[in-house]
């Protein structure tokens, strides 16, 4: 009783610091939207203004933060739309660049059997406006996206929160330990839990999850299928990017601040033995498109843009400007580079370049990816670097040793294959589900 009072208390107290706080997030939206225009439209579906459930269908709530987790998403919604024809999907992301990844995954289904909004903020009033909007059979949350307000509500509405190819490192797994008199009792509300790995499954028990409500899945990531229109398009911008010249290329991608900087000092290394190699280097975050852009101006290379690729050679880098492309990029090039590790941001998924069989560089912070990370370091499909020299070298030696190149990306590849067969596993616990 005092352990339920205790958390009534905390997220009473989380509630109105949220409230208190909204002030400061709207002008924080407000001032990102000066770089990106996209945050300040749709600000109504923040508060849980969204149109109202016009049916009577079994409908799942699909919750993912931003890209990535809309990467991760994307087959499972397919498989479980494929599954029940009856079955409606709302889908959510909370950044404009997560929104735009859905609506351009799924074009023919949008407002039809999958509808789109961002999340509501986790305040009781919008996440009850959004409930009683949307009225959803289920919520199912991507990954480690866990807000304790909406949690708790949709669990006192009985409804079942599955957390779908959960991950959890343990410095987030150390960071929710110190708030345990809130995030303990939201853990142990979870209907089930799909863990990636073993490790994540004894870090969401240490948390507070039940042991009988985890099961061990795997990464539906890898059960993501490249399409024949995307390797058609990904043979497309090869053939532009490599030219007469047959150049190689060099993909730097999910780049975050700071990272450019040692990626360029790279790039200039490797110019010194490899004169004609492209470099395509795409910022993780639109509003840092521009600021790039100068950076390699400044530096003195010829700069294209992924929007207006000019015809002829005469770029050194493409900048990617636009979103949604990256996965195209990745079957074009013929090195892949993997941002957000060279600074402490832990790292964005490797797989994506494993599906093309490409060979993979990286930062050494990986703590987000850590298991794919090791899989990929064994089997030599993955090279840690930690500075530019580093890369710079490794970028040559690829390059100039067609046959190390090969090996390194077959060796990518067989991870990805290897490790496929998480989706039909995740689609039936979460049939599972529905009846907790």
């Amino acid at each position: 009783m005092f352990e339920k009072w205790g958390h009534s208390a905390a997220l009473f107290f989380y509630s109105f610091l949220f409230y208190f706080l909204t002030p400061v997030i709207v002008i924080r939206l407000l001032f990102k939207s000066l770089r990106s225009p996209l945050y300040r439209t749709r600000l109504g579906e923040r508060w849980g203004f969204v149109s109202k459930r016009s049916h009577e269908k079994l409908t799942f709530w699909v919750h993912a933060v931003s890209v990535g987790e809309s990467v991760a998403a994307t087959p499972l919604i397919t498989a479980l739309c494929a599954n029940n024809h009856e079955l409606r999907l709302h889908v959510t992301c909370m950044t404009p660049t997560g929104s735009q990844r859905i609506q351009s995954t799924f074009p023919n289904q949008i407002g039809k059997t999958i509808t789109h909004s961002y999340t509501p903020y986790d305040i009781p009033g919008a996440v009850e406006r959004f409930l009683g909007r949307i009225r959803p059979d289920m919520l199912i949350i991507m990954e480690t996206e866990l807000w304790p307000v909406i949690i708790s509500l949709c669990r006192k509405k009985n409804i079942p929160v599955v957390l779908a190819n959960g991950r959890m490192s343990e410095k987030s797994a150390s960071g929710y330990e110190r708030y345990a008199f809130l995030t303990r009792h939201i853990f142990q509300q979870l209907s089930s839990v799909a863990a990636q790995t073993d490790g994540d499954a004894s870090r969401f028990i240490r948390l507070g999850v039940p042991e009988s409500r985890i099961s061990v899945t795997g990464n539906i990531k890898f059960d993501v299928v490249l399409e024949d229109s995307l390797r058609q398009t990904a043979k497309q911008l090869r053939c532009r990017l490599r030219g007469k010249e047959e150049r190689p290329i060099w993909v730097a991608a999910s780049t975050h601040f700071g990272e450019e900087e040692i990626v360029l000092d790279a790039f200039s290394g490797v110019r010194k033995k490899i004169l004609n190699v492209v470099l395509v280097l795409s910022p993780r975050h639109p509003e840092r498109f521009e600021g790039v852009i100068d950076m390699c101006v400044s530096r003195g290379f010829r700069v294209a843009r992924t929007s207006s690729m000019p015809t002829n050679e005469e770029f050194d880098i493409v900048v990617g400007d636009t979103m949604g492309e990256l996965m195209g990029y990745y079957g074009a090039c013929d090195i892949s580079f993997v941002g957000g590790s060279l600074v402490p941001v832990g790292g964005h998924s490797l797989i994506e370049p494993a599906m093309w069989g490409r060979p993979i560089l990286s930062g050494p912070y990986l703590y987000n990816f850590s298991q794919t990370a090791e899989l990929l370091g064994t089997c030599r499909g993955l090279k840690i670097c930690n500075v530019a020299s580093e890369i710079s070298t490794v970028v040559v030696e690829l390059l100039t040793n067609t046959e190390s190149c090969r090996e390194m990306g077959a060796a990518s590849l067989r991870v990805a294959k290897e490790n496929r067969g998480a989706l039909p596993k995740l689609v039936t616990l979460i049939e599972g589900a529905r009846i907790i």
